[in-house]
């Protein structure tokens, strides 16, 4: 928000410097982030001059030689110039030799192409003044040759660049940051005085024009509580007045017309914006304030035709949609050259539904960033009545009727009760009475009841003007009493307080063991971007669970969805470290995603990674590359120090519905019904190549809810060693090829637990060979393990170990779709 300082001493007589009122801003609780000064700097040796004569320059087809009378100054000069504008009779300004403009660049007599020059005529950009290089500065009034810059041009202005927090939307305006002034420095508030009266001015009473507006109707109130309509005839379009031009210009606003420009001037004086309608491009002479129709359009005055849906509210005529309410008008709304009457609009429109299609639509202006906030109702007539002066002084007219008010004002009335103790208590030290009550009254906070409360002192009842509608609680009354009595003047005092000592939470303390542990064996830790793209997401998810993880606004498109998985973000950074020949081929992330089980999405703290080809390795020894049983190991690391022990676990091989790995090399473990899951292998080859990152990439992903984690990983235990030789067994079963080796090697397992009992014990049962070759039945494979048994307390018999080992072979051939091979 920029403010005038000239702007702001019409309301409040401010004396102070520049650094005094950017500081008392800042105290008020309102960011200074930039002060800009406009019009000329102080310059010396810069004066009026008038073109007596202009020549063509001898030596050069672009240049002239000028005579230039610059008074008392030095009288008549010859001065060559290059711009085309240098016309005889113009007054302009004239840098004279020892002059220094902006830039350190110093004026010096010289020849220009064979020719002398006394001086240089200056553009504005050569003064301090603007970017315009066209031409000269042309000086309007014809001030006397000789005069000097600062004399002839208008004195500058100084503009605050300030940011205005949500909850302040008074003083996104100059009337509330002159309020604030007025009360910091004690001085007195002056109001704009309204001449015209609204609705009840006798101008409207008297001069009814039915042909012009014949009715308004809000069939939105919820969303349109109160809507205002005035006409002004006899109105003539033309530049605003230079007070107001110059005003708007010193705010980044470019004039437009008399009729626009007032609109824009009261905007940014009270705060409520307002619009114009040509009151002849009405269809029907009517306004209707209503939702738009799904799939109705609108071209905007930015020319973009925009797709409304029936969430949004749009000021409409007789037949067709002429503004988006509280946003921006259509191209064909306003006023023009030929308009001669109109009609102008002061409504509250709900910040709720202003926001919402602002978003929806990805349109900003500066009526929306104030209706979004919130105007006041309250004070709508008033800045309506203003505007009406304003268009009756620069564009001519008068005020006609009807004048419609729909919705009506609904009385305002907050009053907070506050005692001095509790404001000294929340403040930690002693404030004098008087002071407070100074403070509330500055910011035109009346106290309408006070009375003594013994201990606690005196209780004020305060009036809340409609204007502060973030004044809710006594508490808000306490920062109010600050900011006024100013923060600096605080006493040092020394601050006590008893020391906390608590965990970390659960979630971090997983994140940090994971992140310590793949650092630890050479991986890089990324953070990457947790929106993704939605084609991204459909590669790792449902159609359905991608719906639920759509964002409803997505600032761009490609982050337009939560993540389901950290291996998407690590896929996009090996592809930029391959690109950039950065030899990265170890990457690791850790954070939440959201994983799909049975149709539901769950929120989870997870931890992933991925091990990619190494490109251009040319170590003089190759290292084995990683294999599926290298991100087993990883992942059931990463699961241990969540408490989660994965060797134990089942493993199932993905299929189609494990979106994004590759199906025959990736597994799975666990399920949301656990409070966790993971997956590990090979990722899908053709997501991999159509990424654009080059080779196999295998990777890895452990995620679990927080609800789950305890903090505390899992520790390895003491447990004794077996002192007596184990009893070694290999068993070879013939069985379908489409049947998976873990669920032939939980059978076998279960099968030699039952055969042995509570005898011994078996240690292990572990695949070591897979066979498919000649000597098979068609469609079968052979799948050699290794079974290992030992007891605690003596050294196995080969006769005992041989009969829990025939069980086995007779369980299985019994039980389980095998044949032993000899």
């Amino acid at each position: 928000m920029k403010i005038s300082l000239n702007w702001l001493r019409d309301y409040v007589q401010l004396d102070a410097s520049v650094e005094e009122i950017t500081r008392a801003i800042t105290f008020l609780g309102f960011e200074v982030e930039g002060v800009a000064h406009t019009g000329a700097p102080p310059l010396a040796n810069v004066v009026v001059g008038e073109i007596l004569t202009r020549a063509k320059h001898p030596n050069a087809d672009k240049l002239s030689v000028c005579t230039v009378d610059v008074g008392p100054a030095g009288g008549v000069k010859t001065i060559v110039c290059g711009a085309n504008n240098c016309d005889a009779g113009r007054r302009v300004l004239v840098a004279l030799p020892g002059a220094i403009l902006p830039g350190n660049f110093e004026i010096k007599q010289s020849k220009i192409r064979g020719q002398l020059s006394d001086g240089m005529m200056c553009s504005p950009d050569e003064i301090g003044m603007g970017s315009d290089h066209a031409g000269l500065l042309i000086l309007d009034g014809q001030p006397a040759p000789g005069t000097p810059i600062n004399a002839a041009l208008p004195a500058g202005d100084t503009v605050f660049d300030l940011e205005i927090t949500p909850n302040r939307p008074d003083c996104l305006s100059h009337l509330g940051i002159a309020r604030e002034l007025a009360a910091w420095y004690k001085l007195p508030l002056l109001y704009p005085q309204e001449k015209f009266r609204g609705v009840i001015d006798e101008s409207v009473a008297n001069a009814l024009r039915p042909d012009l507006l014949a009715g308004v109707r809000v069939d939105a109130p919820e969303d349109c509580p109160l809507y205002t309509a005035l006409i002004v005839t006899g109105i003539k379009i033309g530049p605003s007045p230079a007070w107001m031009q110059n005003r708007l210009m010193a705010v980044g606003l470019r004039p437009i017309n008399n009729v626009v420009d007032v609109g824009n001037y009261v905007m940014l004086e009270t705060g409520q914006p307002l619009h114009a309608f040509d009151a002849h491009t009405l269809g029907g002479n009517q306004i209707v304030v209503r939702r738009a129709a799904d799939g109705e359009k609108i071209t905007t005055l930015d020319g973009k035709e925009r797709a409304l849906n029936s969430g949004m509210l749009v000021i409409a005529d007789a037949s067709r949609p002429v503004v988006i309410a509280g946003i921006m008008g259509g191209e064909n709304s306003g006023v023009s050259e030929d308009t001669t009457d109109l009609v102008l609009e002061c409504a509250f429109f709900k910040p709720q539904s202003i926001r919402w299609t602002a978003r929806k639509l990805g349109l900003h202006s500066d009526s929306s960033h104030r209706f979004e906030r919130g105007v006041d109702p309250h004070s709508s007539l008033e800045a309506a009545c203003r505007a009406v002066d304003l268009i009756i002084e620069t564009a001519g007219g008068s005020a006609a009727g009807p004048a419609y008010r729909l919705g009506g004002d609904v009385p305002w009335k907050r009053e907070i009760v506050v005692t001095h103790g509790y404001i000294c208590e929340k403040i930690g030290f002693e404030i004098p009475e008087a002071d407070m009550r100074a403070a509330f009254e500055s910011l035109e906070l009346t106290v309408t009841r006070e009375e003594p409360t013994g201990q606690r002192g005196t209780a004020w009842t305060v009036d809340i003007p409609s204007w502060r509608d973030d004044l809710d609680r006594p508490i808000d009354l306490v920062e109010e009493v600050l900011r006024l009595y100013g923060t600096e003047r605080i006493p040092a005092a020394l601050v006590s307080s008893p020391g906390l000592s608590g965990d970390d939470d659960p979630v971090v303390l997983f994140e940090r063991r994971v992140t310590e542990y793949l650092v630890g064996h050479d991986f890089h830790e990324c953070v990457t971007c947790t929106l993704r793209p939605a084609r991204e997401v459909l590669t790792w998810t449902s159609q359905a669970a991608a719906a639920e993880l759509a964002l409803a606004n997505p600032f761009v498109e490609d982050q337009s969805h939560l993540r389901p998985t950290l291996i998407t973000g690590l896929l996009e950074s090996l592809k930029l470290n391959q690109s950039r020949g950065v030899p990265a081929a170890r990457l690791c992330e850790v954070g939440r995603i959201f994983v799909e089980q049975n149709g539901q999405n769950f929120e989870c703290a997870a931890v992933g990674f991925i091990i990619a080809d190494p490109m251009g390795d040319r170590a003089w020894l190759k290292r084995e590359p990683a294999d599926f049983y290298a991100t087993r190991h990883h992942v059931c690391a990463l699961a241990a120090a969540a408490g989660v022990d994965i060797a134990g676990e089942v493993l199932k091989p993905v299929t189609e519905q494990y979106f994004g790995w590759q199906e025959g090399h990736a597994a799975c473990a666990g399920e949301m019904a656990l409070g966790w899951t993971a997956r590990f292998g090979l990722l899908n080859l053709a997501m991999v190549n159509a990424l654009g990152v080059e080779g196999k990439v295998y990777g890895g992903i452990f995620a679990i809810l927080p609800a789950k984690l305890t903090g505390a990983a899992t520790r390895r235990r003491f447990s004794d060693f077996g002192l007596f030789p184990a009893a070694l067994r290999d068993l070879a079963l013939v069985v379908d090829r489409t049947t998976p080796a873990a669920d032939v090697q939980q059978a076998l397992a279960k099968a030699a637990r039952a055969a042995a009992g509570n005898a011994f014990a078996v240690e292990s049962v572990s695949l070591f060979d897979v066979y498919t070759g000649a000597g098979l039945p068609d469609g079968k494979k052979s799948l050699a393990f290794a079974l290992v048994f030992r007891s605690t307390d003596r050294t196995l018999t080969d006769d005992e170990v041989s009969v829990a080992f025939q069980r086995i072979q007779d369980e299985l051939s019994k039980n389980f779709p095998c044949q032993i091979r000899k």
